[in-house]
């Protein structure tokens, strides 16, 4: 018996459509995360880091806002 019969034999399809369906859920969700409106500003001030001049901005978190 050789080691490619035993693999397509093993029912190891699941395991690639759960994958699949993990993957497609976590890229949704930073895809939703990513164009939220709420992190505009968050988003735009780390964009504007490579052009900063070294200056140190305070970070705010949520719960002083």
């Amino acid at each position: 018996m050789k080691l490619s019969d035993i693999m397509s034999h093993a029912g190891l399809s699941f395991y690639t459509q759960v994958s699949l369906v993990l993957f497609l859920a976590v890229f949704i969700a930073v895809a939703i995360r990513t164009w939220m409106p709420s992190r505009r500003g968050e988003l735009d001030t780390a964009s504007r880091l490579p052009f900063d001049e070294g200056t140190v901005v305070a970070h705010t978190s949520r719960r002083e806002r």
